[in-house]
């Protein structure tokens, strides 16, 4: 087979004598950094959501906000920590979330974040990340079933509250 292929070099413009823009050609992977066995296998209520949460955190010092990318039957396939804050603040973009549902080839998200403090109270913060989220999952056919708020001993569900 003989494949047609044109040259790499730089081709310099005869208008204005600059080099031609190089194009990186990339490929895009999910990394398995490791892995943690969940018993139940599926995800039926913010309960659930919270306990592999809580495993996945365990005993954090600051604010991390984490996603769960579930299957059509809500079995969680992964989990990622898409940021970490300082003691009392995670400020997560929706591209980044959108991210790791897209490369998860998620059917839907459970979004969760922990309060260092063990005060699950949400935040005006958390509500207004949320609603981003929310709105950029529908238009990516994601969707985001509930924002958890993880503490020690407690949790709130933004879902339950009325957020999602």
């Amino acid at each position: 087979m003989n494949q047609h292929r044109t040259s790499i070099n730089p081709v310099v413009r005869e208008d204005n004598h600059q080099p031609a823009k190089r194009i990186n050609i990339v490929s895009i992977k999910l990394v398995r950094e490791s892995s943690m066995l969940y018993k139940d296998r599926k995800i039926s209520s913010p309960e659930d959501a919270w306990a592999l949460f809580k495993q996945y955190l365990n005993g954090a010092d600051r604010e991390h906000f984490v996603v769960m990318a579930l299957d059509t039957k809500n079995q969680p396939t992964a989990i990622q920590t898409c940021h970490i804050g300082s003691l009392n603040s995670s400020m997560a973009h929706p591209r980044e979330i959108m991210k790791v549902a897209i490369l998860s080839n998620a059917a839907s998200l459970i979004l969760g974040h922990n309060h260092p403090s063990n005060d699950p109270s949400p935040s005006q913060e958390d509500a207004q990340v949320t609603k981003r989220i929310v709105e950029a999952g529908q238009l990516l056919g994601i969707d985001v079933l509930d924002h958890i708020i993880v503490c020690d001993d407690s949790f709130v569900s933004l879902k339950e509250k009325g957020y999602v």
